[in-house]
């Protein structure tokens, strides 16, 4: 479980085709001494489990269902990775509830400047839309944020200075795809419904 609150922004350093998929090498300023082999990280909203590490760096294997549902099958060498540990008990709740399991993959379509903040629309499939509420939550490449308006297939999210100079925001170019987390409870709200 995770709050969509970004640690660091890591880069890609080496991805190597195994059998079951991908092994990345990814490197991060956070100290890594006391992640245990086993952890789970979020890496751009995806949970990954760790399976080596070192200093200042972490390798986790990518399975193909999971380079089939998220961005990570576009990843290349230096690509820029929003990074989050697991949440533990006792820690500051300061996003929302966020399981790292991506839901659908979005694609940027508009970055506006708004004085110091910056609006970003996002586009989806109509799958995942009927799951956003304007105001309420989502993960966007694991960033915890609140959906400002949606627009038949496409919502707006507005990114504050903090936010965009500690992710990987201000490195999104037009077309390039995002992860989508929507709410949890959305999600099983949603779900009581298809059984009532």
């Amino acid at each position: 479980m995770f709050t969509g609150i970004i640690i660091d922004v890591g880069s890609v350093k080496d991805i190597v085709l195994n059998e079951i998929g991908y092994s990345l090498k990814i490197e991060t300023t956070f100290n890594t001494e006391d992640i245990l082999i086993g952890a789970s990280i979020a890496c751009n909203g995806a949970c990954l489990t760790v399976v080596e590490k070192g200093n200042n760096w972490f390798s986790a294997d990518v399975s193909g269902e999971t380079l089939d549902c998220t961005s990570l099958g576009d990843w290349s060498i230096n690509t820029r990775v929003n990074i989050e540990t697991a949440l533990k008990a006792g820690d500051e709740l300061g996003g929302h509830l966020v399981q790292g399991h991506v839901d659908g993959i979005g694609s940027l379509v508009a970055c506006v400047s708004e004085g110091e903040n910056h609006r970003l629309t996002i586009k989806t499939e109509s799958e995942i839309i009927e799951f956003i509420a304007s105001k309420g939550s989502i993960a966007v490449d694991g960033v915890s944020l609140t959906v400002n308006e949606i627009h038949f297939n496409q919502f707006g999210v507005n990114i504050i200075p903090h936010t965009w100079k500690n992710t990987n925001f201000s490195h999104l170019m037009i077309n390039d795809k995002v992860n989508l987390e929507i709410d949890i409870v959305a999600r099983y709200v949603a779900r009581l419904m298809e059984r009532s």
